[in-house]
């Protein structure tokens, strides 16, 4: 029989030294895997913004398994029926977008986890190896980490209590989205906006949960990792591959 997964990820949050990451929105098993031999600790396979579906999430999810970094899967909504496929699929951290409240975050913490803790639905899927993970069900538990992303207004208001709910495990800042909501669409680097995600961040660890964020901006991302964020995502594949091919071009054409 094999052994359930370790899940890294959740285990180094509780850790002083933070975790860097990136995202991965290109929804193929080829440029994920480029990116999880890169070095970073962790991967965050996009589905909310990417054309992602289950099959193209496996192959991710296949092509990562042989590095060593964590790879982290965001659902399109907060919805237990998607977040219990991909579970099977053998994902064990999920990021849930858009949370408000700390109900929405008590009921992603249940869609997770197996009764009597949680709802999960039971199967033998790739998760639990196809039933050759040894006692699978009774351990799945204590490896599945919950991250709740607020980056709403409301969320903000809410956003000690949403912390504190058991078996939340981190809290993601969404900078581009919270920018929006007060006015500044587009500048997620705007004064106010860098504001709130500090104080977002520091509210959050005042909780005694970790904290994270993503910014493409380097001194940006410094800024909130000294501000107490601990699992910092610093690039963004499809980003990465626009601005560099168009560099690269207009390195020729214009010269």
């Amino acid at each position: 029989m094999s052994d359930i997964p370790v899940n890294q990820f959740k285990r180094r949050l509780v850790e002083p030294a933070v975790q860097y990451g990136m995202w991965i929105s290109l929804a193929d098993p080829v440029a994920a895997e480029i990116s999880a031999g890169a070095g970073f600790d962790w991967l965050m396979i996009d589905a909310e913004h990417s054309p992602n579906d289950l099959r193209t999430l496996l192959a991710q999810l296949q092509a990562v398994n042989g590095y060593p970094v964590s790879a982290v899967i965001r659902p399109p909504r907060a919805d237990a029926v998607i977040i219990k496929q991909y579970l099977d699929l053998g994902a064990q951290t999920i990021l849930v977008p858009m949370i408000d409240t700390a109900e929405q975050a008590e009921e992603m913490v249940r869609a997770v986890l197996y009764p009597p803790q949680g709802i999960r639905g039971v199967a033998s899927a790739r998760a639990a190896r196809w039933g050759r993970i040894d006692d699978y069900y009774r351990q799945a538990n204590d490896e599945m980490c919950v991250l709740v992303q607020v980056e709403t207004i409301k969320g903000v208001k809410n956003l000690m209590d949403i912390a504190r709910v058991d078996g939340v495990d981190g809290v993601f800042i969404g900078p581009s989205d919270l920018g929006a909501a007060l006015g500044h669409i587009g500048d997620a680097t705007h004064p106010d906006v860098r504001e709130a995600v500090v104080a977002s961040i520091t509210a959050v660890r005042a909780a005694g949960k970790p904290a994270g964020v993503l910014s493409v901006n380097p001194t940006l991302a410094r800024e909130y990792r000294d501000a107490g964020a601990n699992f910092v995502a610093v690039g963004v594949d499809t980003s990465m591959l626009a601005k560099h091919t168009k560099a690269l071009a207009d390195s020729f054409k214009n010269n």
